[in-house]
């Protein structure tokens, strides 16, 4: 409508047509040739033409990063006995890192099988305004339900086994079940990332500013970081996320402290350099993430990982909350954990409820 009343007014204001039918006419065509489109039909044009070929790239780009993504089938695989959905419209998912020396994460070095070093719990609470991150120790003890293992056969339950154990036997799938046992609490998506994603991930990011407290040394994460501020490469962070002998008494809540940190850190950086207006860069960043996920089905699409990440816009680092699942020392078994009863099942409540954390260092 505002188009049509703009041409109405601009043929008020032409001058009338003379019986001559000169100069004062511009419906006639320019002696000569041919009567020329407006300018802004032109416009119009190239427009039309720009948004098709951007469609049609933007339709290539989203399929090629579609391809990049491995998917599990959890919810296909796993048994309808899984505690409830969440009442509300809060989303739990599951984050791992994983150590699998497969493909190019070979460089890493020989090592048969795979662990999952890093096990969080990311708590997106309704209204996406604030968020939780429990991590849970690999040394935990805790009772792994049957799950189905990548060869199709049945893995069968154990109790007081390592938590890491479920990913090594059982993968994704198998993970997802003991945590939701550990928690009863119900995962809606999970994601796995390797060594060789998580490092370029943050190359492309352009490495991520942290402030250390004391210099970090560990030959055997080859890691060597002075005290201060300082911008980690993506080999550097890798090293800093899976050392445990540099720091602290070399126990896995020693590392969790440091992955913590990171993360901080990298949320700070991201809200800082305001990623998601940057189309470009955007684009190489999700290049590089999407070759290095597994998820489940459901979050398997550039299309989902990019409406889950626009939900995220009103979540800052500051009102984000780190914690980990409560946890003591097994007196059975030395260098193992068990979770601390009553804490650790305020904490997975509040997870299911989508309620306050209880406070920490109580």
């Amino acid at each position: 409508m505002g188009a049509t009343s703009g041409h109405q007014r601009e043929r008020s204001t032409r001058p009338a047509r003379s019986e001559a039918g000169g100069s004062g006419d511009s419906s006639q065509p320019p002696a000569g040739g041919r009567r020329r489109s407006p300018p802004s039909r032109w416009v119009l044009r190239g427009g039309l033409a720009l948004l098709l070929v951007l469609a049609l790239s933007g339709a290539l780009v989203y399929r090629e990063l579609d391809g990049n993504i491995t998917s599990v089938d959890v919810d296909g695989w796993l048994s309808s006995d899984r505690p409830p959905e969440n009442p509300s419209e809060a989303l739990n998912i599951l984050l791992l890192g994983s150590d699998s020396r497969a493909g190019a994460n070979g460089e890493y070095g020989d090592v048969a099988g795979r662990r999952s070093d890093t096990a969080m719990v990311v708590h997106l609470a309704e209204g996406r305004r604030k968020a939780a991150v429990v991590s849970i120790p690999r040394d935990t003890l805790v009772d792994r339900p049957e799950c189905p293992g990548q060869d199709q056969e049945a893995i069968p339950p154990a109790r007081d086994v390592m938590f890491n154990s479920a990913y090594a036997r059982g993968g994704l799938v198998c993970t997802v079940a003991t945590v939701e046992k550990l928690g009863d609490l119900r995962l809606d998506h999970a994601v796995a990332v390797d060594f060789a994603g998580f490092e370029k991930l943050v190359d492309t990011l352009g490495g991520v500013r942290i402030t250390l407290s004391e210099p970090i040394e560990d030959p055997y994460a080859g890691l060597d970081l002075p005290a201060g501020t300082q911008r980690l490469t993506g080999e550097q962070a890798l090293g800093l996320v899976r050392t445990r002998h540099g720091v602290g008494n070399g126990s896995d809540l020693a590392r969790i402290e440091l992955q913590q940190k990171f993360l901080k850190a990298l949320l700070r950086q991201v809200d800082r350099t305001g990623l998601l207006t940057d189309p470009v860069r955007l684009h190489r960043v999700l290049d590089t993430a999407t070759s290095s996920l597994t998820t489940d089905e459901e979050l398997a699409s550039l299309g989902a990982l990019l409406s889950l990440t626009r939900s995220l816009r009103g979540i800052s680092p500051e009102r984000v909350d780190f914690r980990t699942l409560p946890v003591t020392a097994s007196s059975t078994r030395p260098n193992r954990l068990v979770p601390k009863k009553s804490e650790a099942e305020e904490l997975w409540e509040a997870l299911r409820e989508d309620t306050a954390l209880p406070p920490k260092n109580r």
